[in-house]
Order: structure tokens, then C-alpha cells, then sequence
């Protein structure tokens, strides 16, 4: 199964594409981030993160997605900002077909470091050894872009149990 994970937002959108194995381990395929141009109009950089992400999803064709829940952040600004984001990415992959869940933070956490207040270093520390990398993956929202497809994986894991 491979999967794609996405930490929206019209700034930066991290993605992570991670495959699980016949064995149950997990590969890491692709990771990274579309940034938008700041000198850029709203509908532009989401036009933008729009193609990108389509590109994205024709290129590896991924079996489902995770998208990352909307948190309300203090800021209402940010949050719209995030929200339209996060729009875009579910527009793209239900554009492209591509079934997808959405999580909220606390369970990216839960499921990845086995703490649901685990904090951001914690996360990409198991990020990094649970996809046998070498370093922590970067940018941040690329780290974090993997550890939803994480969850993803293993909730998946979860649901086939049920």
C-alpha cells in the first residue's frame, strides 16, 4: 500500500509518500514541500499548490491519503489560511481518485510516538526510525507530512482487524 501524507498550508504543504512492505515494514518514497510565492495572490498559491499536488498524485499514484485535521490555532488568520489549504488537498485527491482519512494531530502523535502530547523533535525522531532514514526528514512540515501517511499505515492496520 502506498500512501500520501499531507501537512497543509497556502505557505508551505508538506508531503510524504510511504509504502508498507508484504513484511509490514515501511519505505519511505518521496518526501518534501510545495512552497508558494508570498508575492503571490491567495487564489494563485492555491492554483499553485493545486498543479503541484495533482503532479504529485499522477506521478506515483498513491492507494490513499491522509490529510491532517484542521486545528484550531489561536490565530483565526492562520487558521483560514490553513483551511483553505487543506481544501485544495482534498480537492486534489478526490480529483485524482484517490480515497483519503483525515487525522487530527493528536492522533499523528499517538499513532507515531505513542504519545499523544509527544513533541515536534520526538516525532520526527520516530519518523526517522521507523522509516530507517539517516537524518530527520526536512522541512518540518515534510517530517510531518510523513508521520501522517505513518498513521495512516497504522490505523489502516487497525481498521483490517475490525
Amino acid at each position: 500500500m502506498l500512501v500520501i501524507g499531507i501537512d497543509p498550508g497556502t505557505a508551505i504543504t508538506g508531503y510524504g509518500l510511504v509504502r508498507e512492505e508484504i513484511d509490514g515494514s515501511l519505505t519511505v518514497v518521496d518526501y518534501g514541500a510545495i512552497v508558494t510565492p508570498p508575492d503571490q495572490p491567495m487564489y494563485r498559491r492555491l492554483l499553485l499548490l493545486y498543479q503541484d499536488l495533482l503532479e504529485l498524485l499522477l506521478l506515483h499514484h498513491p492507494d490513499s491519503g491522509a490529510v491532517e485535521k484542521l486545528f484550531f490555532a489561536r490565530n483565526a488568520r492562520t487558521a483560514l489560511s490553513v483551511g483553505q489549504a487543506r481544501g485544495v488537498a482534498l480537492l486534489a485527491l478526490a480529483a485524482r481518485e484517490v480515497p483519503l482519512v483525515e487525522y487530527t494531530p493528536l492522533e499523528v502523535k499517538q499513532a507515531v510516538a505513542g504519545y499523544g502530547g509527544a513533541g515536534k523533535k520526538q516525532v520526527q525522531q520516530m519518523v526517522r526510525a521507523l522509516l530507517g532514514m539517516e537524518a530527520l526528514p526536512q522541512p518540518d512540515d515534510a517530517a510531518d507530512a510523513l508521520a501522517i501517511a505513518i498513521c495512516h499505515v497504522h490505523s489502516a492496520r487497525l481498521r483490517a482487524l475490525e
